[in-house]
């Protein structure tokens, strides 16, 4: 994969204002802006732990609620996944992670294939709604967004946890721990589509 796995996409609407700009083979450089700390926060760890550049500048109506944002940042990620990918020539396709948070008693398992075609699965029940004014069962419409947009089958549970907040960071860590093995590369398949239909989402 010798191609620049890189994308920048802008969305603008009525609701939102996005900038978003990725590096798949990049070092963890990250700046990350929108409006809401703690989803800054978990897509710093996303980027982090899947050794992202990324940066991401958005805007948009919070003082509504922080739905339309957090749902369109994933639109807008996995859109940009989908772009740097290409033809997906090469990349591992599937990756698989279980991340544990012993401190928290938490554990997250992540298992993804970037074969074109959109799946989605979230399991993650937890009596906790809100972390400070952040309803965090807008999670899963961000990562539904990301996956149909990415293109990707995308299988999210939590096995249990009880602190919400490292419950919610363990998923997203162990998503980008996935997110990087699939797109990681086996040299002797460099100039080969990881599909026996000879292309994606086929």
């Amino acid at each position: 994969m010798e191609q620049s796995r890189t994308s920048h996409i802008e969305r603008n609407t009525k609701e939102t204002q996005i900038d978003l700009s990725l590096n798949i083979d990049g070092k963890a450089n990250y700046d990350i802006s929108t409006g809401v700390p703690f989803f800054d926060h978990m897509l710093d760890l996303l980027a982090k732990h899947a050794l992202l550049d990324l940066k991401i500048k958005a805007t948009g109506d919070i003082d509504v609620d922080y739905h339309h944002l957090v749902e369109d940042v994933g639109i807008v990620l996995g859109e940009a996944f989908n772009e740097a990918l290409g033809d997906r020539k090469g990349i591992n396709r599937y990756g698989f992670w279980v991340l544990p948070m012993d401190e928290a008693q938490a554990q997250a398992e992540v298992c993804l294939d970037l074969g074109g075609r959109p799946f989605f699965v979230y399991k993650m029940e937890h009596e906790q709604k809100y972390i400070r004014d952040f309803d965090v069962t807008i999670i899963k419409h961000f990562w539904r967004s990301f996956c149909d947009s990415a293109k990707m089958n995308l299988h999210i549970e939590l096995k249990f946890g009880e602190d919400l907040h490292h419950c919610i960071e363990a998923v997203f860590k162990s998503a980008a721990r996935a997110l990087r093995v699939a797109c990681d590369s086996d040299p002797r398949a460099l100039d080969l589509i990881p599909s026996s239909k000879g292309r994606i989402g086929a």
